[in-house]
């Protein structure tokens, strides 16, 4: 395929990058944008050289592929239009507001031979590539995600909201079946869970320890890979990585530190490249479907881990 056809569904916050970024991406063609506020597709529509459409109906015969980027309550009904169509379909994280919507998905998508991929953009961060790519065998992973209260997401608790993008992180980066979960957590702010910590074990052995709130004063990304020769750190805001050695020369031991060079890459433009160049040559984007539905599992245990212990 030479040209995608490719269209945006919520063009809010997140959407409206969609839309800038596809605009001027070689090899496709932005067909159209729809969003529950007319006023702001026809902005995003004008802006990026597009047309604002009324409905989901208006781009079915339109597109080749489309990017959802709506409320998570919504994922499931706006992405099943497409998917049941054979288009190829990327969702934003989480996949669905829960593992029976998740299911549903990938269902459908092998249904009807569509290809569908996750918006986990974090896995396109490219500080996160570059650590992904010292690790070996991790032993124990330490991953942190703070933020302020946002004005959006609040449909879903933190797990889903936050904390997903390190299981979704760290689900690929351990290739073992979870074994044991333990968490905790409270609402604070809203009358969903605000803050969650959790505790993840694997068959292999590896344990990770997980913190997500959005009631902090601070922000923090933060990602941390620990395996007997080595501790990778990352900062995924900073977009840095640092890797700790211990060496051993002449009877003596010390650290030693590196700090890997980092490309300066946009995550969602890769995230987006990376859907439109699995669309054109007709294979799995790097986090497909199937990906989205493993992180979904994982923050469903966890966050009925956290119901159980209130």
């Amino acid at each position: 395929m030479d040209v995608v056809r490719i269209g945006v569904v919520g063009v809010g916050h997140l959407g409206r990058h969609h839309a800038r970024i596809l605009s001027g991406m070689p090899h496709v063609s932005l067909v159209g944008v729809a969003d529950i506020d007319a006023t702001r597709a026809q902005d995003v529509a004008s802006q990026y050289g597009s047309i604002a459409v009324s409905g989901v109906r208006d781009l079915l015969d339109r597109v080749d592929a489309i990017t959802i980027a709506v409320p998570t309550e919504v994922h499931a009904e706006v992405a099943s239009h497409f998917i049941g169509r054979g288009i190829a379909t990327l969702v934003e994280k989480p996949l669905a507001p829960s593992l029976d919507d998740a299911n549903r998905l990938v269902a459908l998508a092998e249904e009807h031979g569509a290809l569908l991929a996750t918006g986990h953009t974090e896995r396109f961060n490219p500080a996160v590539v570059e650590a992904f790519r010292v690790v070996t065998r991790p032993r124990f992973v330490e991953a942190r995600r703070l933020s302020r209260l946002p004005d959006r997401s609040l449909d879903i608790d933190v797990v889903f909201d936050l904390m997903i993008h390190d299981l979704e992180l760290l689900l690929a980066l351990v290739d073992s079946p979870v074994t044991a979960v333990e968490a905790v957590g409270a609402a604070v702010l809203t009358d969903k869970t605000d803050l969650a910590n959790a505790r993840v074990r694997f068959a292999s052995g590896c344990v990770a320890t997980l913190t997500a709130s959005r009631v902090s004063q601070e922000g923090e990304r933060t990602f941390k890979i620990f395996q007997s020769d080595a501790c990778v750190s990352v900062d995924c805001s900073a977009r840095t990585v640092e890797v700790f050695r211990l060496v051993r020369e002449n009877g003596t031991r010390s650290i030693q530190a590196e700090s890997l060079r980092v490309p300066d890459e946009e995550p969602l433009r890769c995230e987006l490249e990376n859907f439109v160049n699995a669309v054109r040559h007709r294979r799995d984007a790097r986090v497909t479907g199937r990906a989205g539905r493993d992180a979904v599992a994982l923050a469903a245990r966890i966050s009925e881990q956290i119901a159980r212990s209130a």
